[in-house]
């Protein structure tokens, strides 16, 4: 949970230093702007259990359905003091503790920067963990796209699976096991040509 407040206090401070036309920019998130994917990131937070019940009953228990719901616009600045008023997460998505608010967050929070160019050291405690949580997210499809691979960072403490190697920066490793095709360009190894068909 300390390694999920830490990074939420982060991407907080990224999206209140953006300006108007970067909250409206694209991301990696296909057809989400940063707004929207901002939007997703804190939603859950500022439901009830009954609330998310309720919104997951509406999407008839689609995560997909659900999180288009979520995202409705909010201005900038509702959206940073959300981020703010909900410093440590809660709700449903502390189920596992901070892991799917760390995961979450972090991924986004990529998925933010990397088309704004706005790169960063991620402290190296918490991308292993999320590189650990991962495989255990079945939102993020980690283990279906890495079967029969190993992935082994290079910058930090993390390797999982056998057969033939996918290695780079944790970052891009994370962010290519999550789907997003931008980060394969910063991986190698005999297993990428696999990773990248998945």
């Amino acid at each position: 949970m300390a390694l999920a407040v830490r990074e939420r206090a982060d991407f907080a401070d990224l999206l209140a230093g953006l300006s108007p036309e970067q909250w409206d920019a694209p991301t990696l998130c296909a057809g989400w702007t940063v707004r929207q994917v901002a939007a997703h990131v804190i939603s859950y937070d500022a439901l009830s259990w009954r609330a998310t019940f309720s919104l997951l009953a509406r999407s008839r228990f689609n995560l997909n359905r659900a999180n288009a719901l979520c995202v409705a616009e909010n201005s900038s600045a509702d959206l940073v003091a959300l981020f703010r008023a909900h410093a440590r997460p809660r709700g449903v998505t502390t189920v596992f503790g901070g892991m799917i608010p760390l995961l979450d967050g972090l991924i986004h929070q990529q998925d933010v920067r990397r088309p704004l160019g706005l790169r960063r050291e991620i402290p190296h405690d918490r991308l292993s963990a999320a590189l650990r949580f991962a495989f255990r997210a079945p939102p993020i499809e980690a283990r279906k796209r890495t079967r029969g691979l190993t992935v082994t960072a290079t910058d930090v403490d993390f390797s999982h699976g056998s057969g033939p190697e996918v290695r780079g920066p944790g970052e891009a490793l994370l962010m290519a096991i999550a789907g997003r095709t931008s980060a394969l360009a910063e991986l190698t190894g005999p297993g990428l040509a696999a990773l990248s068909s998945r």
